[in-house]
């Protein structure tokens, strides 16, 4: 299975700030949208991403005060993303192997898409269900 596969059924929609937002609006958009991360964009260029651990790490260390910062001050510059080609058990590695649960989805230098570990996780029990729906149907007609 593919990337493509899950971005097909998830929907290409991508949340993104531009890196001057300030810190509240960028976790007030995270939380109506009851996403972990959003992309930091300047003229649909990725110039990096913020996910929860990032403001959990910034409070931690910074105080509420960080609130007040510019996302570009507390995002995570070095994205690493993937292709609509890749499979899942691809991005599955490059996740844990990279200690991340978000993927921007890149097509032709353009962002197609925002692939989580809740969407790989929703795909593989789908995968899961189907195949013990299919075997039980084998089983029944043998």
């Amino acid at each position: 299975m593919t990337v493509r596969s899950i971005l097909n059924t998830k929907g290409h929609q991508i949340m993104s700030v531009e890196p001057d937002t300030k810190m509240s609006a960028a976790i007030k958009l995270l939380g109506e949208k009851k996403i972990g991360a959003v992309l930091v964009m300047s003229q649909s260029r990725i110039e990096g991403i913020l996910s929860e651990r990032d403001i959990v790490r910034v409070l931690g260390e910074r105080g509420a005060g960080v609130l007040e910062e510019p996302v570009s001050s507390v995002m995570t510059r070095k994205v690493v993303s993937c292709k609509e080609t890749d499979t899942v058990a691809e991005i599955m590695d490059t996740m844990t192997n990279g200690k991340f649960r978000h993927l921007p989805v890149i097509d032709n230098g353009m962002v197609v898409g925002l692939i989580s570990i809740g969407d790989i996780v929703k795909w593989r029990v789908r995968e899961y269900e189907t195949e013990q729906e299919a075997l039980r149907d084998y089983i029944k007609t043998a």
